[in-house]
């Protein structure tokens, strides 16, 4: 702004330029300024310019930091209408109810507690992450031998003790962990086809290999075992 004043009045007449001075009231603080220069580059400083020089300078310092100010706040603006801008402030996690299907899968609880932690860890909720784990280890020691109990103790369907199973570890998962540490309602939902096509792998895998696992075990073991299988 400074360089297109002091352009602007060097076209300017020296009556122009000291009507500048003169009723600088009327005109922008900059303006009179580049006025006075231009007075004094042609060798007719004026009279005032010593004691209202640095009054104007002043106003001018705190013009351009408001202008400056005021664009910042328009580009801050601009950037929080933009589409882009929040979509990527918003994070990408797995649904309550997407962590809750897939703890329904045959990964059990494991596997919504694995799509929550992913969660966790994409917020930066370590602690939280660590709790989370601690939670499933302790559930699968305990809830896992109650489980075993019921099924081969008083004969419950391996299908109902499953889902008895799951249920307590989903209600934790979407009651406890998500309210007090995902801690946000806005996210884009991730997808599950991806983990849901991991977790039947691993499945799969296990039932090749569980034959052999049953070889293994002791024979008592091994009737206990068969007979679960077969119902």
């Amino acid at each position: 702004m400074a360089e297109e004043y002091a352009d602007k009045m060097a076209r300017k007449t020296d009556a122009e330029l000291r009507q500048y001075v003169t009723g600088r009231d009327q005109y922008r603080d900059d303006a009179v300024l580049a006025a006075f220069d231009e007075l004094r580059r042609r060798g007719q400083p004026h009279p005032d310019e010593e004691q209202v020089r640095p009054a104007l300078e002043t106003a001018v310092q705190a013009q351009v930091a408001q202008e400056a100010a005021a664009r910042e706040r328009a580009e801050q603006e601009a950037q929080a209408a933009d589409p882009a801008v929040i979509s990527a402030s918003v994070p990408e996690l797995y649904s309550p109810s997407s962590i809750a299907i897939f703890s329904m899968l045959p990964m059990s609880m494991i596997g919504g507690g694995v799509l929550l932690g992913i969660n966790l860890f994409r917020l930066g909720r370590k602690r939280a992450l660590l709790g989370l784990l601690l939670f499933i280890v302790l559930y699968l020691i305990v809830a896992g031998q109650v489980l075993q109990w019921a099924i081969f103790q008083q004969g419950l369907h391996p299908f109902f003790g499953t889902l008895l199973f799951n249920v307590p570890a989903i209600l934790v998962y979407l009651r406890w962990f998500w309210p007090r540490y995902v801690q946000t309602e806005q996210y884009r939902s991730r997808g599950i086809i991806i983990p849901i096509l991991v977790s039947f792998a691993i499945v799969w895998g296990l039932q090749q290999a569980l034959p052999y696992l049953v070889k293994q075990q002791p024979k008592k073991v091994q009737a206990e075992m068969e007979q679960l299988l077969k119902r």
